[in-house]
């Protein structure tokens, strides 16, 4: 059972729930982008450069890292070091679209990863030094994906005020 427009399954099993939760995150992270243009978009709000472009092409290299490497599924050849804070900026000749299409490339190849994959199934990310489930990944990428969508949500308010972790009914900011 869901609510209109939330897309929670508030009775739904854990896979279906840590999917929907997922989810949930990652359309907040692409509305957060509506409205502005490419000047704000890659504005640097911080001191450190955050800007809302480089954290979705961070969540995305995170995406198909952890979902995709650490199960052993193909990861497009990427562009940039994702081990290195090329993956949290946006370069003069990386388009707004490409970041934007780069982020569903990557969520669609981690769906199929989680819709294949039992819960507990075993991989490991050439970065650590164990096996981790799928169970693990989901609430990591969940808690990751939850925090830069919290940080865009800072960044959003200092560019033009828009406020909210999730896209209200009316479908204002």
């Amino acid at each position: 059972m869901t609510t209109p427009g939330d897309g929670m399954p508030y009775a739904g099993g854990e896979k279906e729930s840590l999917h929907a939760s997922l989810d949930r995150h990652r359309d907040a992270v692409l509305w957060k982008l509506e409205g502005l243009d490419d000047e704000q978009l890659r504005r640097p709000m911080t001191p450190s450069g955050t800007n809302l472009l480089g954290l979705v092409k961070h969540l995305g290299s995170v995406e198909y890292g952890w979902f995709c490497t650490t199960f052993g599924r193909e990861v497009e050849p990427l562009w940039f070091d994702p081990y290195t804070d090329e993956d949290m900026s946006v370069g003069p000749g990386e388009t707004t679209a490409q970041i934007v299409d780069f982020y569903g490339r990557a969520r669609a190849a981690a769906d199929r990863v989680i819709t294949e994959l039992p819960l507990d199934a075993l991989g490991k990310a050439p970065w650590r030094d164990h096996e981790v489930s799928l169970r693990w990944v989901l609430i990591h990428v969940i808690e990751d994906t939850v925090r830069h969508a919290g940080h865009m949500d800072i960044v959003r308010e200092l560019i033009d005020g828009g406020t909210g972790a999730y896209r209200p009914p009316s479908g204002g900011s």
